[in-house]
């Protein structure tokens, strides 16, 4: 018995973002029609607080494979120049139960989450959105740009983060790399009155007001994952017609939901539903060019199992990886 592993550079040559978007496709719908079990994930904190450590398990039907996701999330990692999440995506055959593959976990979450964005956005952002506002400055902002530059021709950028610094260095690199204006903002406002807006902040609190969209914006809240932090204000998430990955993620983990809810603002009836719903034809979309969308990310273990089973087939294919006897 022989196990693939599968590195990072590895995964990155692999899993191209326009291929990861049209796997989120498949694991988005499959994850609304009920062909992946994905029980609730585990995130441990450690014992002194200062890092997590997370348990993602599924099953997909087709393909035809479970396994499960094993990260450390250690927020300080970036200001010492290392990754904030590290760890591996393990497969195993369905029919007998032996593993198959362990493929680096870091690469896949950076590309599927922001191609599980770039898909939410080409079916909500509206047709002719020209302008792409993103708030942060770590590796999820670099692959936001390149998926939403995947999904529309994008004309400009604007890039805010609170180190100003740094907001100007990604500007400068990633206009080199996709021929696209970028430029750093000073102002919040400026990034989020963009077309579109992709919020990758891991901020605790808003950092991004209602008050500052423009009427027809598609906004990507990704950075929040738990029923305490939040990356929007609530008068943003009272005025915008409201999607996700998985409802059940969303009324457990999402303080971006949860803290209007308490407030009173908004209730659960507020929710549109699930993107893979809205790729099914089960619920409308944008209604007309002035709807404010928002796509509430969470990352769901059926984003994983897809994109980790797309390389582990090409890694086959094209021999790439090494291959372990167990």
């Amino acid at each position: 018995m022989a196990i693939r592993i599968v590195s990072a550079s590895q995964v990155r040559d692999l899993l191209p973002m326009k291929e990861c978007i049209d796997a989120m496709d498949m694991a988005m719908r499959a994850a609304s029609g009920g062909s992946v079990t994905t029980p609730p994930r585990l995130i441990m904190p450690l014992f002194d607080q200062s890092a997590y450590f997370g348990l993602m398990p599924g099953s997909a039907r087709s393909p035809n494979v479970y396994g499960a996701k094993v990260v450390s999330l250690h927020p300080a990692n970036p200001a010492i120049g290392l990754p904030a999440i590290q760890g591996f995506i393990t497969l195993f055959d369905h029919d007998r139960g032996h593993p198959i593959a362990i493929i680096e976990g870091g690469e896949i979450t950076a590309i599927r989450t922001a191609a599980a964005s770039g898909l939410a956005s080409n079916h909500l952002a509206r047709e002719d959105a020209r302008t792409h506002g993103v708030f942060g400055t770590g590796v999820q902002a670099v692959t936001h740009i390149q998926a939403i530059n995947e999904i529309r021709p994008i004309e400009k950028i604007i890039i805010w983060g609170r180190d100003f610094d740094k907001a100007m260095a990604l500007a400068e690199r990633e206009g080199k790399n996709t021929g696209v204006e970028i430029i750093a903002a000073k102002t919040p406002e400026e990034a989020a009155a963009c077309d579109i807006v992709s919020v990758v902040t891991g901020s605790a609190e808003p950092v991004i007001k209602g008050d500052w969209i423009a009427a027809g914006a598609h906004i990507n809240l990704v950075g929040a994952h738990s029923p305490t932090t939040r990356e929007a204000d609530s008068d943003l998430i009272a005025k915008s017609s409201i999607f996700t990955d998985l409802l059940e993620s969303l009324f457990n983990e999402s303080g971006d939901i949860l803290l209007p809810i308490n407030e009173g603002r908004i209730d659960r009836s507020h929710i549109k539903g699930e993107i893979g719903h809205l790729l099914m034809g089960k619920i409308d979309g944008r209604k007309n060019d002035d709807e404010i969308t928002v796509y509430k990310s969470l990352g769901i273990t059926a984003q994983d199992l897809f994109a980790a089973y797309h390389v582990y087939e090409k890694a086959i294919q094209s021999e790439i990886g090494i291959d372990v006897s167990l």
